[in-house]
């Protein structure tokens, strides 16, 4: 093959590995670390303990307890007093040992019933239904936390099986079909990168050229992927419901991309490592080349001035 047509193609296979790194590393991320229940568990596991979440579980849990005493006539009047003492408690519970047990086992559970729903094909004539859990267990553990502190009624606060939908049903087909493409994705946008990037390499003329121009691309790619992060998470807060507190989107949001965003960081790192490294040692090796030739060129003249 014509050098310069090796030169050309080896620059094009090199410029598309380094063009799908930045899609290849979050799909390879979701693939295999969202569709994981153990790792998804223990990513979300830290948030049980930040101040935003425990804030908009107390209320979101102290509301519907007092919903539920509410919607009992015998129990109206006692409401007023109780509902302080059933939002301290709610809160002082996010601070326990429990809560965090619970934290996890809900995650896990719902967790489960997405990657079930979306990994189940739908069947034939049956209309998709809404992916829901269960918040009874919460509400019985604050009930028996009211009920240790003595607050009076706290054993007659009613335990419902509430379901709150995670997944509607009218996007679950379309879901479906996202999961499937990213688990295609996940895994052989990945190996294409690494293919096309070492058949650039082997086709370069100049390969540690194709080497340091394949690391500063991945270093490329990485610093891409963290800026579309950031600002992924800026068009997230800023389309959301007013509903919906912004810190605690913000935690939730930070904790599921912190280990893309250790990715980004390791592309970016590695890239340039790698890139620098060749290029060092090009360097010693061209200085040892002119050394050389330096000392071979210089003996002759030497000899015959002696002579």
């Amino acid at each position: 093959m014509h050098p310069r047509l090796r030169s050309a193609l080896s620059a094009a296979l090199i410029a598309l590995a380094c063009l799908l790194v930045p899609f290849g590393a979050p799909a390879a991320w979701a693939a295999y670390t969202l569709t994981d229940t153990g790792r998804y568990v223990t990513t979300m596991a830290p948030l049980a303990a930040d101040p935003a979440v425990r804030d908009a579980v107390a209320d979101t849990v102290g509301d519907g307890i007092l919903r539920e005493v509410g919607q009992h006539a015998d129990m109206t009047p006692v409401r007023g007093s109780v509902g302080p003492f059933v939002r301290d408690a709610v809160r002082s519970f996010t601070h326990t040992r429990a809560f965090r047990l619970a934290w996890n086992t809900g995650n896990r559970v719902t967790h489960d019933a997405v990657l079930r729903a979306l990994r189940a094909d739908a069947p034939a004539g049956d209309a998709p239904r809404a992916v829901t859990v269960d918040l009874a267990p919460v509400t019985a553990e604050v009930k028996a936390q009211l009920a240790e502190d003595h607050i009076p009624l706290a054993a007659r606060i009613p335990v419902r099986h509430t379901e709150v939908p995670v997944l509607p049903a009218g996007e679950l087909t379309r879901y479906r079909k996202g999961f499937h493409m990213l688990e295609v994705a996940g895994l052989w946008l990945p190996v294409a990168a690494v293919l096309f990037a070492a058949a650039g390499i082997a086709l370069a003329v100049r390969r540690r050229r194709a080497i340091v121009a394949t690391a500063l691309g991945t270093a490329l790619g990485g610093a891409l992927l963290g800026l579309a992060l950031t600002a992924g998470r800026a068009l997230t807060l800023a389309d959301l419901p007013a509903d919906v507190p912004h810190p605690v989107a913000a935690a939730v949001y930070d904790t599921l991309t912190s280990g893309l965003r250790t990715v980004s960081w390791l592309l970016l790192v590695l890239g340039l490592v790698v890139a620098l490294t060749v290029w060092l040692t090009r360097r010693r090796s061209a200085r040892r080349r002119g050394e050389g030739g330096g000392k071979s060129a210089g003996t002759p003249a030497r000899t015959r001035a002696r002579v």
